[in-house]
C-alpha cells in the first residue's frame, strides 16, 4: 500500500527544527513508525518492539545511547523509561535541533516520562487516525470553525463523498485503507493486541474477559454522556473500577471525554462529560454492526455519525498542533421552557453538541445525520447569549446535505465533507 501523507506532516518537521526532541503520541496503528521513517529517512530508526533492542536498552541505557547517537529515532520508547534520563544529558549537553524524535502508543506513560524528564525540551505531539482529509487525499488544513470565510476557502478542495457510511464503518486505520484486509480480523487481531498490550502495561487487570464486556459497553455508549453506574450495572463491577477503566480508554487513545462547557451564568448546566470513541470503525466492531448498511440504518447510527464529525473536528485542530482540549466543549441544562396548552411551563433539557471557542467567541454546532434539518433544531444556541463576557459567533447545522448553505442570517447548513 502506498503511503498516505499525513496533514501533521509541516507541524512535526518544523518542531524538530525548532526543539532538540521531538514526541509523538497516539493510539496504537496511527500510523506514527511509517510517518517517521517517511519524514526522517537520514536518521537511524531503532524500535524497541525488539525483545532483543528492549533488553539492550534497559541493561545499559549509558552504552546503548552511545551505540545509537543522536540524530535518531526511537519507536515505542515507553517500554524503555530509563532511557529519559540519558536524553535529557544529551539534549543538555548538544546545542542542535532535531536530536531525538520518539514515538510510542501509550500516551498517558509518554507524557509522565517526557513531563518529568524533558520539560522545556521536548515538543508532543499528537497523531491521530486519518481523517477524511487524509483519506481523500485533500491538502486543506486549516481547523475546522463554522463561518463564511472558512466555507469560502474549504470550497476551494472539498470534493463530495458518496461512500461516507463506507469511511466511517472502515475507520481511520491507515492499514485498513488496503482494501484487501479484511476488516472484521483486523479488528479482532486490534483489540487482542491493545488488551494483552496497553492494558496490562497501564493497570493491573486481572480478566482481560470483563475489560472487554467493558469496552463493548462504552462503545455501546459512544456519543452519550457518561453514566458509570449504567455501565457498572451492565458489566457486573463496582462504578470505581469503571472510571479507573474509562481513564484506561482515555490514557491510551482509545476514547475522548468531550468536557461540558463552564461558566457561571449557566448554573443549570449539566456537569457530565460525554463519550466518543476516536475511531468509529473500532466502536462499530465493538457493537457488531458488521457492514456499513446496517449501521446506517441501524439504532446507533445517529450516535456514530455523531462521532465521525466530533473526531474529525478535534483531529482538524491536533493536525495543526492545536491543542483541541481547551478550545472544544459541549453543553446540555434545563434552561429551556416550554408551555403546555393547560398554560402551565415546564424546563426540558437543551442541548449543544459541540462549542467551538476561539478568541472569545463561541461558535455553536447541531450535528445531525439527516440531509433535511430545520434552523428550528438550533433553538439552544441562544443559551451561550446570556454570556456577558463572550460573544456568540455564527452557528451550524453539521449534516449529511449535499452542499453547503444558510438556514438564518446566523445558521449555516455545512456537509460532514466539509469538515
Amino acid at each position: 500500500m502506498d503511503y498516505i501523507k499525513r496533514s501533521i506532516e509541516d507541524v512535526i518537521k518544523k518542531s524538530d527544527k525548532t526543539f532538540k526532541c521531538v514526541l509523538i503520541t497516539g493510539a496504537r496503528q496511527t500510523g506514527k513508525s511509517t510517518l517517521l521513517k517517511n519524514l526522517f529517512p537520514e536518521k537511524k530508526y531503532v524500535s524497541f518492539d525488539d525483545p532483543f533492542i528492549e533488553d539492550q536498552a534497559k541493561q545499559n541505557a549509558n552504552m546503548f545511547m552511545m551505540l545509537n547517537p543522536p540524530p535518531v529515532v526511537y519507536d515505542e520508547v515507553q517500554r524503555v523509561p530509563e532511557l529519559f534520563r540519558y536524553i535529557k544529558i544529551k539534549c543538555d549537553e548538544e546545542s542542535k535541533k532535531g536530536l531525538f524524535c520518539l514515538s510510542g502508543s501509550q500516551p498517558f506513560e509518554l507524557m509522565k516520562s517526557a513531563s518529568e524528564s524533558l520539560a522545556g525540551r521536548v515538543s508532543i505531539i499528537e497523531l491521530a487516525g486519518l481523517s477524511l482529509r487524509e483519506i481523500t487525499k485533500d491538502a486543506f488544513n486549516e481547523p475546522f470553525v463554522p463561518t463564511m470565510e472558512y466555507l469560502e476557502k474549504r470550497n476551494k478542495t472539498a470534493k463530495p463523498v458518496s461512500d461516507i457510511w463506507s469511511i466511517i464503518h472502515r475507520g481511520g486505520y491507515p492499514e485498513l485503507q488496503d482494501k484487501d484486509i479484511e476488516w472484521s480480523s483486523y479488528y479482532a487481531s486490534y483489540v487482542k493486541t491493545y488488551l494483552e498490550r496497553d492494558v496490562r502495561q497501564l493497570s493491573a487487570v486481572q480478566n482481560l474477559d470483563d475489560f472487554r464486556r467493558f469496552m463493548v459497553a462504552a462503545a455501546a455508549r459512544t456519543g452519550q454522556m457518561v453514566n458509570y453506574a449504567n455501565i457498572a450495572s451492565e458489566i457486573g463491577k463496582d462504578q470505581t473500577t469503571v472510571k479507573n477503566w474509562m481513564n484506561i480508554l482515555e490514557a491510551s487513545g482509545i476514547v475522548y471525554l468531550l468536557e461540558p462547557y463552564s461558566n457561571s451564568v449557566l448554573n443549570r448546566a449539566i456537569k457530565t462529560p460525554k463519550l466518543y470513541f476516536r475511531d468509529t470503525g473500532l466502536a462499530s466492531y465493538l457493537t457488531r454492526w458488521l457492514t456499513p448498511e446496517t449501521l446506517a440504518m441501524g439504532a446507533m447510527s445517529g450516535h456514530i455519525f455523531e462521532t465521525f464529525v466530533i473526531s474529525e473536528i478535534i483531529k482538524s485542530y491536533s493536525n495543526r498542533g492545536i491543542d483541541y482540549r481547551y478550545c472544544v466543549s459541549y453543553y446540555r441544562g434545563k434552561d429551556k421552557k416550554i408551555v403546555k396548552k393547560d398554560g402551565a411551563e415546564k424546563e426540558i433539557e437543551s442541548e449543544i453538541d459541540l462549542i467551538i471557542e476561539e478568541n472569545g467567541v463561541l461558535y455553536p454546532i447541531e450535528i445531525k445525520q439527516n440531509s433535511q434539518v430545520s434552523a428550528d433544531e438550533t433553538a439552544a444556541f441562544t443559551v451561550l447569549d446570556k454570556i456577558e463576557d463572550k460573544k456568540r459567533g455564527m452557528g451550524a447545522i453539521v449534516c449529511l446535505c449535499p452542499q453547503p448553505g444558510m438556514l438564518r442570517e446566523n445558521i449555516l447548513l455545512i456537509p460532514a465533507w466539509y469538515l
